[in-house]
């Protein structure tokens, strides 16, 4: 036998390495972590350190994306096949470690064979080649189509409808946005900007995160916008996108930002990324996401005049306030997205009561009024019902919002101002760029209390019906309609 290189053999034994473990392997199957409302999403084995993502934009919101998402991670298991979350864009090569590999779809993963099998503890590089189509359904989340291009709802489950990935909250990482697109557009991401590259008739904007990011709160932006940019009160670099025909009506909205984060400061803590601002898109959405350093609005909801100045007003501080609750500190499992949307919902009060005379004790009653029929209808605040099927936004539901927010009341009312106000304080500045559980809340509630809170708050978190609210006995929860 002839004499051959050391890369040839090399390439030849994990050839051959693969084509055993292939025959020797079960049908490639979805996997899950287990959660517990979205059971297939995550996947087990890696941990994700970092994403870098490149998108072509090719002037079509109805013409998929070419796409190369490159991510680095390490396994935490030993592994042969690598699932990823993915669906909705067609997949045309993979590379482990650099070497091409073999892959296949089932249901929403993409299943990548290793090419050989990989300890744990090793780094893992993984390379995908793939598009990204944006005309699936806007019931379904991922891409959401602009009057004048795209933006990003990926909550909860559908990032990976955008992109290949982990799809879960529980697995955090930087990410690195490189967005081409023609020469007249604009495209925004989430985190800072790096560079700005024109070559012929289009330009490349690469941006960047500074902290680790949810798969769900990544955000990407292509339209014919502006980008205005001001400061915090102290020195914070603040970053609006909107059209570029509304940003004279949009602009007594956006400086409002400012004193709305200092607000928000003076509550919980220094604000815990590198820039905030609005992203302002020209679509119906009916509703309004926290996505990181950049939150989406819906045009609408500026330009409307039967709103409110102050519920406007309360419905931007209820995102701002996302970015600490859900943002910086994200939910370990969707079960804990009233520790979310709860907070949102709280501080949204509050500022409504401090800024509008719209007094937190008369909206708080109502939801107690209301709240054993939302639990009846979606479950306790901290395990709510499924979702129902194709309608994954139902899990939002009143009882995660303001029903969420009342037991932040009564617990308020349980253990005192002084530490509940300690308490936010602490929870943020503890859990900052990282994933906790409600346990991880009841505990840190127990110990600045100096009493265990478990039994207190295992009944408002999970009971079926509402317990009677600390200080106020008077209050009654309607019973709730027969189905």
């Amino acid at each position: 036998m002839p004499l051959i290189s050391r890369r040839l053999r090399a390439a030849l034994l994990a050839t051959a390495s693969a084509t055993l473990v292939a025959a020797t392997l079960p049908a490639p199957e979805p996997l899950g972590i287990g959660d517990r409302l979205f059971p297939q999403l995550g996947n087990p084995g890696y941990d994700v350190l970092s994403y870098d993502i490149a998108l072509t934009y090719h002037g079509s919101n109805t013409k998929p994306l070419d796409a190369v998402t490159k991510i680095e991670a390490r396994t935490t298991a030993p592994l042969e096949r690598v699932n990823l979350d993915f669906s909705r864009g067609e997949v045309s090569a993979v590379e482990v470690n650099g070497l091409a590999s073999e892959f296949d779809t089932k249901g929403e993963d993409l299943i990548v064979q290793a090419p050989a099998a990989l300890p744990a503890g090793v780094p893992l590089h993984l390379t995908v080649r793939h598009t990204s189509d944006p005309n699936g359904s806007r019931a379904d989340g991922g891409w959401l189509r602009t009057a004048d291009g795209l933006a990003m709802a990926n909550q909860a489950d559908a990032a990976h409808r955008v992109f290949p990935g982990n799809d879960h909250p529980a697995d955090k990482a930087y990410f690195t946005f490189r967005i081409t697109a023609p020469e007249q557009l604009t495209a925004v991401a989430n985190g800072l900007p790096v560079s700005t590259r024109s070559r012929g008739a289009t330009t490349t904007w690469t941006y960047r995160t500074e902290h680790p990011m949810a798969t769900e709160l990544a955000q990407v932006s292509i339209g014919r916008s502006a980008v205005l940019r001001r400061t915090g009160q102290d020195g914070q670099p603040l970053r609006d996108v909107v059209p570029a025909a509304d940003r004279e009506e949009l602009e007594p909205w956006l400086k409002k930002t400012p004193a709305q984060m200092a607000w928000m400061e003076r509550q919980v803590g220094r604000y815990p990324f590198e820039t905030y601002g609005l992203l302002v898109a020209d679509t119906e959405t009916g509703f309004e996401l926290e996505t990181q350093t950049l939150s989406l609005f819906e045009r609408s909801l500026f330009t409307e005049p039967g709103y409110p100045e102050w519920y406007v007003d309360s419905i931007m501080v209820h995102e701002l306030a996302h970015q600490w609750f859900g943002n910086s500190v994200s939910p370990k499992s969707w079960s804990d997205l009233w520790l979310n949307e709860g907070h949102a919902s709280w501080y949204e009060a509050r500022y409504a009561e401090e800024h509008a005379k719209q007094p937190l004790e008369r909206r708080m009653r109502q939801a107690y009024a209301r709240s054993d029929a939302w639990r009846a209808a979606g479950g306790p605040p901290a395990h709510p019902d499924a979702p129902s099927p194709g309608q994954k936004i139902s899990l939002f539901r009143p009882v995660v919002y303001d029903g969420s927010a009342l037991v932040l009341y009564a617990l308020r009312e349980e253990i005192g101002t002084e530490a509940f106000d300690r308490l936010e304080r602490t929870w943020v500045r503890r859990h900052k760029d990282e994933s906790a559980t409600t346990a991880d809340f009841t505990g840190l509630a127990s110990q600045i209390a100096g009493r265990d809170l478990t039994a207190f708050l295992q009944a408002w978190l999970y009971g079926k019906k509402t317990p009677p609210m600390p200080g106020h006995p008077d209050w009654r929860s309607e019973t709730p309609k027969a189905p």
